[in-house]
C-alpha cells in the first residue's frame, strides 16, 4: 500500500484559520467477533496528538461508517448548525439522518476501537474490512461493497472530474 505520512491541510475560511485533519492511505483490517477493530500503526501515527484516545465514527453516505476525531466531528456539526432549521423539513430530515448512529469511541490499550453492532449492521461490516482516509475522515468499508464502489471506466471518471470541477468553481 506503500508509506505513508502524516499530512496537516490549514483551511481558510471567510473569517478565520483553522486547523484540519488530512489522513493518507488504504489499510486492510479486520474486525474481531466482538465488533472491535485495530487501528494501524501507520495510521495511527497520522492522528493529531489532541486526538488522544477518542474518535467518533457514524454512517457515511454510502454503505461505509466513517470515523473522525472528535474536533473534526465538531467541525462536520458546526456547518449542519449554520443551517437554519426553520428553512425547510428536508432541513431538519437531513441533519437527523446525519448525526443519527454517530457514537463516541475510545481507542483502548490494544489501539482498537468497539463498533457499535447497530453501525457493523448498516454498513454490513464482517471480518475483512478496508479503511480508506478520505481528507478529514476515514471511511470503514467492507471489502467487497468498497471494490464495486471503484468500479469505474474512463467516461465515468471523466464525468465525475468534470462534475467535481464544476462544484468547486461555484465555491
Amino acid at each position: 500500500m506503500g508509506n505513508y505520512g502524516s499530512l496537516d491541510i490549514y483551511l481558510a475560511d471567510r473569517k478565520n484559520q483553522h486547523r484540519m485533519s488530512a489522513f493518507i492511505g488504504e489499510f486492510n483490517c479486520k474486525l474481531d467477533e466482538k465488533g472491535r477493530l485495530s487501528i494501524p500503526s501507520k495510521l495511527r501515527a497520522q492522528f493529531p496528538e489532541a486526538v488522544g484516545n477518542t474518535l467518533v465514527v457514524n454512517r457515511g453516505f454510502e454503505k461505509c461508517l466513517v470515523l473522525y476525531t472528535k474536533e473534526d466531528w465538531l467541525d462536520e456539526t458546526a456547518k449542519l448548525n449554520a443551517v437554519d432549521d426553520f428553512m425547510s423539513p428536508d432541513i431538519r430530515r437531513f441533519k437527523r439522518i446525519f448525526t443519527n448512529g454517530a457514537n463516541l469511541v475510545q481507542i483502548d490499550g490494544a489501539q482498537r476501537i468497539l463498533i457499535p453492532k447497530k453501525l457493523l449492521e448498516y454498513a454490513e461490516l464482517l471480518g475483512e474490512v478496508i479503511l480508506v482516509a478520505n481528507g478529514n475522515k476515514i471511511e470503514m468499508w467492507d471489502q467487497a461493497t468498497y471494490e464495486s464502489e471503484l468500479k469505474v471506466d474512463s467516461a465515468e471518471m471523466s464525468q465525475l472530474a468534470q462534475l467535481f470541477h464544476q462544484q468547486r468553481n461555484q465555491g
